[in-house]
């Protein structure tokens, strides 16, 4: 993830037109000889109007690369086109592939950046400055969390003993030049909207299938509910979120009032203002601070795994159709001993039918027990972070109060 950046730059319209993440700003000890041998970064981001293009820096000590440190640019797209080579590998139909990143938005805070520079004659100096900082910061905010899911997305390949040998990943790493990927035309989209329609109807027909393992009757059970609940915390999260930057942007129009009013005439009552205005103007950015870290540690993780949870259903439904595949395998090799025909054809495709299910189920149970433990991690890593971020941030709070209040006193 992103440590800094360099500063938005705005035209008269109040819109970016670049902004970049350096890879200056970013750690360079990278151990290569522990057990993760393929470390992979983005390095450099560069947003312009239309796209944004990441800068993916790979050092890696594995055989199958021809260099051990080597960088590429690759756009959002070819990012999808990566995710849709694993999806459609029947080899990797056993282990969960991670949802791909979501597209750059920056549609929103384009917009309020271009309302805040039409609304310029009608602020004072004081509070265009002021929206126009906490703007910025909500764009870079944007901006890094988009770097942050890409890089996360590569980093998870990385890290899997399989899903890193794919060729595809290596092209993606290596080829330094243009994928050329396109977007799909109208014939493939219709084409990908009923194969979606297809597998929706077949999950339907397969989500009353009884497993005769528990082990994946369970997680079948757990994973349905667990989702629901996690994406009704993410409904809640954001909401709390939302409410505590809008509380956190009213104490700009607070603080500006009892500043106007506190320069009018030097009295006691004045200077009193004053100083109550720079309680106020402090404190907005400590809960602004608070708010921001809120939706980094906990929204950004439940909308992630959110996500993520449908790619590991999606493992089991794969499963689950395996399942049904072998059995309908028995039921084709039991009609044709009876009818003493085709029996060694039905044979060989029960025995292909077997042989891919108990090896998707041997698999996909060590994929499911990994994924618990790295959710339970992640979860833990950023609890913990966002409890000590909220004690920081209140301690800083009760300090800004008393220090203001003895500074009152003595005025009063």
């Amino acid at each position: 993830m992103m440590e800094g950046a360099d500063d938005i730059d705005l035209n008269s319209d109040g819109m970016e037109e670049v902004h970049q993440l350096s890879k200056d700003e970013r750690s360079q000890t990278i151990d290569l000889s522990s057990e993760a041998c393929l470390v992979i970064e983005i390095s450099d981001a560069l947003s312009e109007r239309e796209k944004v293009k990441f800068t993916i820096h790979t050092r890696t000590t594995l055989p199958e690369f021809k260099l051990h440190d080597f960088s590429v640019t690759r756009d959002h797209e070819e990012f999808i086109w990566l995710h849709d080579r694993y999806q459609e590998n029947e080899n990797l139909e056993a282990y969960i592939i991670p949802h791909p990143p979501l597209r750059p938005d920056f549609d929103i805070a384009r917009e309020k950046l271009q309302r805040l520079g039409e609304s310029e004659g009608v602020l004072t100096k004081e509070e265009f400055d002021k929206m126009k900082q906490e703007l910025e910061a909500e764009y870079l905010a944007t901006f890094k969390k988009t770097v942050a899911m890409h890089e996360l997305f590569l980093t998870r390949l990385a890290s899997h003993s399989v899903l890193r040998n794919d060729s595809n990943f290596r092209v993606f790493l290596e080829y330094n030049g243009n994928l050329n990927v396109r977007l799909k035309n109208r014939k493939e989209k219709i084409g990908s909207f009923f194969k979606g329609l297809t597998k929706s109807v077949d999950e339907v027909l397969l989500s009353s299938h009884k497993d005769a393992d528990d082990f994946f009757e369970n997680e079948k059970r757990f994973l349905v509910d667990y989702h629901i609940r996690v994406k009704e915390a993410m409904k809640a999260c954001d909401k709390m979120t939302l409410s505590h930057k809008t509380t956190a942007a009213c104490y700009l129009t607070i603080a500006s009032s009892a500043n106007q009013m506190g320069t009018s005439e030097a009295t006691r009552l004045n200077k009193f203002l004053t100083r109550f205005s720079g309680l106020i103007e402090k404190y907005r950015k400590i809960d602004n601070r608070s708010a921001a870290d809120e939706d980094l540690k906990l929204s950004d993780i439940l909308r992630y795994y959110s996500r993520d949870l449908n790619s590991a259903k999606d493992l089991l439904y794969r499963r689950t159709r395996c399942l049904a595949n072998y059995e309908n395998a028995n039921k084709a090799l039991e009609k044709a001993r009876n009818k003493n025909k085709d029996v060694q054809t039905a044979e060989k495709a029960q025995q292909a039918a077997r042989e891919k299910f108990e090896h998707m189920s041997e698999t996909a149970k060590q994929e499911l027990v990994d994924f618990k433990q790295r959710r339970v991690a992640a979860f833990k890593k950023n609890l913990t972070e966002l409890a000590e971020s909220e004690l920081k941030h209140a301690k800083a709070a009760a300090q800004l109060f008393r220090n203001t209040i003895a500074a009152l006193k003595e005025i009063a």
